[in-house]
């Protein structure tokens, strides 16, 4: 590549590039897509050097911001001592990252199998409660997201992240707790029974009445941040096991203080899973996932396993220099300050727009809703394209998320400031004048 061409021709010629060289289904926002060369913090750089304020933080995923210098120093050292050793070995970092977790996790969840991402994670999650119960079939909700395995894509019920017919068998998929859109009216404490009673309905009539797990995303990440009302976990988790099942939380997104308050999303509605998975934020970019379970159902898998690069050493180094810093930052503390900071300006918006229909969230996980009006509540995909773009023209990443993308979420690093949020808004305030 000829990187003397200027700026334009040679984005040009990246997206000519990409477009020959990868799937097509590797698909980058906007029409003109962003070029990132470097970052740090909650600042990313294109090609021209120029500025972005990152309020999507790589899907939730740079959780302490780019190029943290505690993360990169603990990094750059592990790499000149040990880089790989796979799962047949054993090494301090992993054992070290695993008492970590062991510590933060809720309840009774103490010990942990490595993977490299969320996908991993969800999939041995899955085939754990299938050992432990000795049972096949799997609740999942409507809208949830599982990642891109070929059992996760059934898990997921959510048609543009579908690329095949069901081809698992065994997954059954109750209503998203979606209070936004509930059927059963505006009460919360009818539509925390009502939905959860789907979950029931779902066991009793189109499964063998033995269900394996019940697997459910403490927010509904990619379905468009959607906040369960609250009594709708403990009864959700009393439903499955009452019929001899387990509890499978998804933290992938929530977790490590993301959603305020706490170190995952679950302790909000004082419930303790009998699986957790976690991966995104727990390493600040470097692909670690992870299943942290109960010691007597972790006892069930007794087959062998191997993970070539689950428990990489650099990449636990990553993960406890992270924990490191969200523990001494006290980051669950952090994101509920700057939460209720952005989420009052995100209810500005909502007051001053009549096409923002709802606003949503907890922590750093906050959500708006677009639709052509609030009485039909029709999704307005785009109009959330249209947003994402002038964002990007006042230099604000945000992203996407519904089933008709048309949702957007914001979702930054948690050390982000109080200033920071503050331009966060005004970019976003001068990207939503730029519809009217």
């Amino acid at each position: 590549m000829d990187y003397d061409l200027p700026f334009r021709e040679r984005e040009d010629s990246l997206a000519a590039e990409q477009r020959n060289f990868l799937f097509p289904c590797v698909r980058p926002y906007y029409q003109d897509p962003l070029v990132i060369r470097r970052a740090e913090g909650v600042w990313v750089y294109d090609d021209q050097d120029r500025p972005y304020l990152d309020l999507f933080a790589g899907i939730l995923t740079t959780s302490l911001g780019h190029a943290h210098p505690e993360i990169v120093a603990r990094v750059r050292e592990q790499v000149g001592v040990l880089s790989h050793a796979s799962t047949l070995y054993i090494t301090e970092p992993q054992i070290r990252v695993a008492q970590r977790l062991a510590e933060l996790a809720p309840g009774r969840l103490q010990r942990s199998l490595f993977l490299n991402s969320g996908t991993a994670a969800i999939d041995a999650a899955v085939m754990l409660a299938r050992m432990y119960t000795g049972r096949d079939e799997i609740i999942a909700l409507r809208l949830g997201y599982s990642g891109n395995s070929l059992l996760a894509t059934n898990l997921t019920a959510h048609a543009p992240w579908r690329p095949l017919s069901s081809t698992v068998p065994g997954i059954k998929h109750a209503l998203a707790p979606y209070p936004y859109r509930s059927p059963f009216g505006d009460d919360p404490d009818v539509n925390a029974a009502r939905f959860a009673d789907d979950i029931e309905n779902i066991i009793q009539t189109v499964t063998n009445g033995r269900p394996a797990a019940l697997l459910a995303e403490t927010i509904l990440g990619v379905g468009g941040f959607i906040v369960p009302p609250p009594g709708y976990f403990q009864r959700a988790a009393e439903i499955v096991r009452s019929y001899g099942g387990l509890f499978i939380c998804d933290e992938v997104q929530t977790g490590f203080g993301r959603t305020g308050d706490h170190w995952f999303g679950i302790e909000h509605w004082e419930v303790e899973p009998d699986i957790m998975v976690v991966a995104k934020g727990i390493a600040n970019g470097f692909p670690v996932g992870a299943v942290i379970a109960r010691p007597d159902v972790a006892a069930a898998w007794e087959k062998k396993m191997i993970s070539t690069f689950g428990g990489n050493p650099v990449c636990m180094a990553a993960a406890e220099a992270t924990l490191d810093v969200m523990v001494r930052e006290n980051v669950p503390a952090r994101a509920a300050i700057r939460g209720r900071q952005l989420r009052g300006g995100l209810d500005a918006l909502q007051e001053r727009y009549t096409w923002v229909g709802d606003v949503r969230g907890m922590g750093l996980m906050q959500g708006m809703e677009l639709v052509t009006d609030r009485e039909t509540k029709k999704p307005d995909p785009e109009r959330a394209q249209a947003l994402l773009h002038a964002a990007k023209a006042e230099g604000l990443l945000i992203g996407l998320g519904g089933l008709n993308g048309h949702v957007i979420r914001i979702g930054p690093s948690l050390l982000i400031t109080e200033a920071e949020i503050d331009e966060g808004l005004a970019r976003l305030g001068r990207a939503c004048g730029r519809l009217d």
